[in-house]
């Protein structure tokens, strides 16, 4: 029987595990460097937890189970509500404010698509116990800063604003009800204008305010920077029926993008009207990362969600907080060509000249390992050209060649995989000469190392202990002593 992953599931090689690894890696530097503190919640929750925030009609989009203890319980599909429910659990004990992140494998029963798989890895940064703009700025500065380290700068903008001021706009423009207008407005992009038309007239708009609302999102266009935005978030205060919550909508966002400039975010915040996010719980403030070009567009988001402790029973408590998804992240950084397309390399790869040197090399791979490099050897006793093609191909940067009389002379030969050339070492030296020899060397991919040179070929060696071999060429390579 052939078996083969399921649908919407992905194995990951060692080039992507290892490209994977450097991205976590990153996220985790840049939380910890702006103070948050790593946790890690359960693969599986009662299934009640997730239903008592999106309603019963989430279990079909989890894989839920019955558990042998006759519980009902899934694996989780999403991170906030493990965070709120631990957060409630500690609530008491946990001074505030809380800055907490988690990088977690999440799982989805969804329609599997570009960027969105149903195995998926997530990083969640949330802050909970701080009311105003300083947590929406520090989530958005911390988020910014990851692009930035991963190379995604000039790549992406971060669009802003607030559910207040959409009910707001809602309420100005007759819409009997709030979340058809939402709906609307969260599927703008998705719909022809036909459709989006249709969807307003749907939720109570008249021809009139479905005409003044798409003249506002016109003006918008795809996002306005914090100079452009204040004299149209400054209009919208004179709208009819907006109320004092979409007032406070308004002056919410006005603040956090005059707070824009001194944070670093001004170049990439733009406030966009339209932005809803499809999560009821959110309460204020929104935001999404958006890829200014390529095959996926969202990338993730969040926002403020103040009420959703006190929904999992515990305190009135501010939150805020994002979520970014670990697949669409890859395909920008692919479209980008900042993927890695290989595994990192060896630093060091050991070979022998004899099958009879092999506990040497194994004992050399020890020693290098122990040294904190990156090494390995021929577990297959194959020819030496077979293991000169075998360190090549795995990427290192060096091979240390053993030959018997080298090893009754306290010496090994160390050949540049990059350059070809090979120099004798004294024993005593190979981890320092390695080491001063990497920092010089100039970086590249390992090339296929030409085959062994027999001692009648080679020109004179040069100096022992030079890295380059000497102006004569590139040194024997070690001996394979007498049968």
């Amino acid at each position: 029987m052939r078996f083969q992953t399921l649908r919407g599931f992905r194995d990951y090689l060692p080039a992507d595990a290892s490209a994977r690894r450097l991205l976590f890696d990153t996220v985790r530097q840049v939380s910890r460097r702006f103070g948050f503190e790593e946790v890690e919640t359960p693969s599986v929750e009662g299934i009640d937890l997730f239903k008592v925030k999106s309603g019963d009609a989430i279990v079909a989009e989890t894989f839920s189970f019955t558990d042998k203890g006759g519980r009902e319980v899934t694996l989780v599909p999403e991170i906030t509500p493990s965070v709120a429910r631990m957060y409630v659990e500690r609530a008491k004990i946990e001074p505030l404010p809380v800055k907490w992140f988690s990088i977690q494998r999440l799982w989805r029963y969804e329609e599997p698509q570009s960027g969105r798989t149903r195995e998926f890895s997530q990083v969640n940064l949330d802050i909970l116990g701080v009311p105003g703009i300083e947590a929406d700025l520090e989530v958005l500065s911390v988020t910014r800063e990851i692009m930035e380290r991963i190379g995604l700068n000039g790549r992406y903008v971060m669009r802003v604003s607030d559910r207040r001021l959409a009910e707001g706009l809602g309420r100005s423009l007759g819409a009997r009800e709030t979340a058809p207008f939402f709906r609307a407005l969260d599927r703008r992009e998705k719909i022809s204008k036909t459709e989006f038309r249709g969807e307003l007239t749907a939720a109570g708009l008249s021809e009139e305010a479905c005409q003044r609302l798409e003249d506002l999102l016109e003006r918008c266009g795809t996002g306005l920077g914090p100079s452009e935005a204040r004299p149209v978030l400054e209009s919208l205060r004179g709208w009819d029926a907006m109320g004092p919550e979409g007032t406070a909508g308004v002056d919410n966002l006005l603040a956090l993008l005059d707070r824009a400039a001194s944070t670093g975010l001004e170049g990439a915040l733009l406030f966009d009207p339209s932005l809803i996010r499809g999560l009821a719980y959110y309460t204020s403030t929104v935001f999404e990362v958006w890829a200014k070009q390529g095959q996926v567009r969202a990338l993730f988001g969040g926002g403020r969600y103040d009420r959703l402790v006190e929904l999992f029973g515990g305190p009135s408590v501010p939150a805020c907080g994002i979520a970014m998804g670990d697949q669409t992240l890859e395909i920008l950084l692919r479209e980008a060509g900042l993927w890695p397309e290989r595994a990192p390399g060896l630093e060091v790869y050991v070979a022998t000249v004899d099958a009879a040197l092999v506990p040497q090399a194994r004992a050399w791979a020890m020693r290098l390992r122990e040294e904190g490099m990156v090494a390995d050897y021929d577990l297959l006793t194959r020819p030496l050209a077979r293991q000169m093609k075998e360190g090549a191909r795995r990427g290192a940067q060096w091979l240390l060649l053993l030959g018997p009389r080298e090893l009754e002379k306290g010496e090994v030969t160390v050949r540049n995989m990059r350059t070809g050339q090979q120099v004798a070492v004294a024993a005593s030296e190979v981890v320092g000469w390695i080491r001063s020899a990497s920092v010089s060397d100039a970086p590249g991919p390992a090339r296929s190392p030409a085959p062994p040179t027999s001692p009648s070929d080679a020109a004179t060696p040069g100096p022992r202990g030079s890295p380059s071999g000497g102006p004569g060429g590139a040194r024997d390579p070690p001996s394979k002593g007498s049968g």
